[in-house]
């Protein structure tokens, strides 16, 4: 299927030369001394495999009856993981009545409320842009493990969703990326599968083991993320990561050691060019534009702004990017989990879903697997490639959080996060904005229009204006570099907070 319309091309001559000047993002050439002080881990030693049956994890992803296995009984448990502290499970949400809390003991088990809000900023500035929702820095880190009195090398922290939802799950994960990103260790992290309405379908009765209220938070701990002597900096990806890996033209190159995923529907991914069954997608004038099975052609293609978040100036892709939503890697029957980890490994494969799959409980609908530019399914064996570090991304890195879940917790591949995401993407362009101001000159090097497939918007009047702190800086490493800098004390004059602009995230990815 090749129904590509009006499309938005440009050259990427001015983009590759200036790039040629800038060190390589994520705690590469451009980072601070950090680096030497000290160890950076890569992808691949971030990333962790699970066990074929999530029973048998211990860290990562665990299933419900593991943590009641724990919760009912700390004080043993801890010692068969080599740890002596407490049990912190976090809940991003309330659960359905009468499985509103995962039962703490109150001693050494502890159920907080903490909404994935906690864990983000929409302050900070990459050094060219207020980007949308990225990872906190250090002193929000601080006040978060103040605030739970958490020991992040002692305790065992259990991520939980409350209500299993879409949304839940992708804050489920925002918590994970921020701990995880700043040094917390695998061992002392994990993640529970399904929300509190599946854990009691499977696991644990809400008379024993829910209970109503949260536990209240001490705001007594005294833990720095200073003292976690490790660098998971690469855990996120910048823009300039992002310009250094894509090819210049929209094409699925395999044998480029990286694999590009966008994680948002097939409509934004194509700009309203293409839908998929079952869309989280808007009505419009022209009516509902899902299809009722596989892909098909929107009811009016020309009408596109339906795909468009945040009044962005433009809607598409990177170069080079492949495509299958998240919403095929949990399962809502099931409480909203993570599916069988032999089934998501197809799934990164290429694998194209099929009737056996719907009927085994794997799959939503037939016909369904990672596209590329040309809007063509891959099929098996086209996509991942062996020795691939993955670029996950979606609008603003919630829905991303979810793929990038299954593929660097679940299937041990070296993941990273594009944390600014498809906002910021689209926001480094040559355009006015609704007041008129251009968002970046021409010249800027950081035009990221010049190596995307992209359908603008129909009017300036729709497009947010955005927050450009330098729209010549050297480099977009000025979150990664204050992060670094936090830990050994060190200044840094392109880091910290900026402000303003960057728009809110009312569809939660």
């Amino acid at each position: 299927m090749n129904m590509r319309i009006n499309k938005v091309w440009a050259g990427v001559s001015a983009l590759v030369i200036a790039l040629g000047l800038h060190g390589c993002g994520g705690g590469g050439e451009d980072s601070t001394s950090t680096a030497s002080q000290i160890p950076v881990n890569t992808p691949a030693q971030i990333a962790q495999a699970s066990a074929a049956d999530y029973d048998d994890n211990v860290n990562g992803l665990i299933s419900g009856s593991t943590l009641k296995r724990w919760k009912d009984d700390w004080a043993t448990q801890r010692a068969t993981l080599g740890l002596t502290g407490k049990l912190v499970i976090l809940q991003v949400a309330v659960g359905p009545a009468g499985s509103e809390y995962i039962k703490p003991n109150g001693t050494t088990v502890f159920t907080y409320l903490s909404p994935s809000s906690e864990w983000i900023d929409s302050t900070r500035t990459n050094g060219v842009i207020v980007s949308e929702s990225v990872v906190p820095g250090g002193a929000q880190m601080d006040a978060q493990l103040k605030k739970y009195n958490i020991d992040p090398r002692n305790d065992m922290i259990v991520v939980a969703m409350g209500t299993g939802s879409n949304g839940n799950a992708m804050g489920q994960g925002r918590i994970w990326y921020a701990l995880r990103y700043w040094g917390v260790d695998k061992k002392n992290l994990a993640l529970v599968n399904g929300g509190n309405q599946w854990l009691d379908d499977t696991s644990m009765t809400p008379a024993a083991d829910f209970q109503a209220t949260a536990s209240v938070a001490p705001n007594t701990g005294t833990f720095s993320v200073k003292n976690l002597k490790v660098d998971n900096t690469q855990l996120q990806a910048t823009v300039e990561d992002m310009l250094r890996v894509l090819p210049s033209s929209d094409v699925n190159v395999k044998n480029d050691g990286v694999l590009i995923w966008d994680a948002r529907s097939m409509s934004q991914f194509s700009a309203g060019e293409l839908v998929e069954f079952n869309e989280d997608t808007n009505s419009d004038l022209t009516g509902s534009q899902a299809c009722t099975t596989g892909f098909c052609t929107p009811v009016n293609p020309d009408n596109y702004m339906w795909t468009f978040q945040n009044g962005g100036a433009r809607q598409g892709h990177p170069n080079g990017t492949l495509q299958v939503q998240y919403t095929h890697f949990l399962d809502p029957l099931k409480g909203f989990s993570y599916r069988p980890k032999a089934f998501l490994e197809k799934l990164l494969n290429g694998h194209v879903t099929t009737a056996q799959d719907v009927i085994d409980g794997n799959a939503t609908v037939a016909g369904v697997g990672f596209v590329d530019g040309t809007y063509g399914l891959l099929g098996e064996g086209n996509a991942y490639q062996p020795g691939d570090i993955l670029y996950v991304y979606c609008e603003t890195t919630f829905r991303a959080m979810i793929t990038g879940i299954a593929a660097t917790v679940i299937l041990g591949m070296p993941t990273r996060f594009y944390d600014g995401a498809m906002v910021e993407w689209n926001s480094l362009t040559y355009t006015t904005d609704k007041n008129g101001d251009t968002i970046l000159p021409s010249d800027s090097p950081w035009r990221t229009d010049l190596v995307s497939f992209f359908r603008p918007a129909t009017s300036n009047t729709l497009v947010n204006p955005r927050t450009i702190t330098n729209a010549y800086a050297p480099s977009t490493n000025a979150v990664i570099n204050a992060d670094k800098a936090y830990k050994t004390g060190e200044s840094v004059s392109s880091g910290g907070g900026g402000g303003g602009g960057a728009p809110s995230n009312p569809c939660g990815g």
